[in-house]
C-alpha cells in the first residue's frame, strides 16, 4: 500500500517514465515526448492514475517547487531537466495540459502497441517484471541459487498466489507481443533479466517452461 503521508506518490511514477528517455522533458503543448506518450498509453488502461497525477500536479504548482511546507515531498521527486531557458513549473504545466486532455476524452488502451521504453514494459507487465528482475538479476545463479529451477521454486513458494497467477498471464501476453526473438530478449531485458536461460533452451521456450510450471503448481494448490 501506498503511505498516506507519500503526497506526490503518482507524480512520481510519472516523473520515473522520463530517467530512460535521458531525464528530461520532451514535451510541447502541441504533442507529448517519448515518456509521457509511455505513460498516457498506460493511464488508458487505469484513467484513475492520469487524474491523480494532474491533482498532484496542481497541489505541487499551488504551494510552489521551492515552498519549505513541501520540500521533503519534493525531494523524492526523480530531478527531471528543462529545457534550456524554460522551467520545470513551466514543463509541469505542459504535462498538466496533456493530462486533462486526456482525461476529458480518455484514450482506448492499446494492448497490441509494444512499449517503447523500459518504465512502460515494467508497468505493462508488473509480475512478470517482479519474478525476471528479483529472481534472475546479474549473479543470481551465483550469489543465491544453485539453478534456475530452484529460482522458480523459490518464487513460487515466496509470492502471493495473485502476483504468481498474474506472472503465467502476463508471460502469454509478453510472448505474443514480442515475435521475433531480438524483440523478445531486448524486453525481456527491459523487465530485469539479465540471467540467460538454462543453457540450449532458448528464451521463448524457457518462459513457456516457467508459465507451465506455474499453470500446474496453481492447478495442484501448492504454488
Amino acid at each position: 500500500m501506498t503511505p498516506v503521508d507519500d503526497r506526490f506518490h503518482e507524480l512520481r511514477q510519472l516523473l520515473q517514465a522520463y530517467e530512460q528517455p535521458g531525464h528530461a522533458f520532451d514535451d510541447t503543448l502541441e504533442a507529448t515526448g517519448t515518456a509521457l506518450s509511455a505513460y498516457l498509453r498506460v493511464a488508458a488502461c487505469t484513467p484513475d492514475r492520469a487524474a491523480e497525477a494532474a491533482r498532484e500536479i496542481r497541489d505541487l504548482l499551488a504551494f510552489g517547487l521551492f515552498n519549505e511546507v513541501i520540500a521533503d515531498d519534493v525531494d523524492l521527486l526523480p530531478h527531471i531537466a528543462p529545457p534550456p531557458g524554460v522551467g520545470v513549473d513551466d514543463c509541469l504545466r505542459v504535462v498538466l495540459h496533456h493530462l486533462e486532455r486526456f482525461l476529458a476524452s480518455p484514450a482506448a488502451p492499446r494492448p497490441s502497441v509494444r512499449p517503447t521504453i523500459s518504465w512502460e514494459w515494467r508497468e505493462r507487465f508488473p509480475a512478470l517484471a517482479h519474478l525476471l528482475g528479483a529472481y534472475f538479476y546479474q549473479g543470481s545463479l551465483e550469489l543465491e541459487y544453485q539453478s534456475h529451477a530452484e529460482a522458480v521454486d523459490d518464487y513460487l513458494s515466496g509470492e502471493p498466489v495473485a502476483d504468481v497467477r498474474r506472472a503465467a498471464s502476463d508471460i502469454t501476453e509478453f510472448l505474443a507481443l514480442n515475435p521475433s526473438e531480438d524483440d523478445l530478449r531486448e524486453a525481456a531485458a527491459a523487465l530485469g533479466l539479465s540471467e540467460p536461460p538454462p543453457a540450449g533452451v532458448p528464451l521463448r521456450q524457457w518462459l513457456t517452461d516457467i508459465r507451465g510450471i506455474i499453470t500446474h503448481r496453481l492447478r495442484g494448490g501448492t504454488a
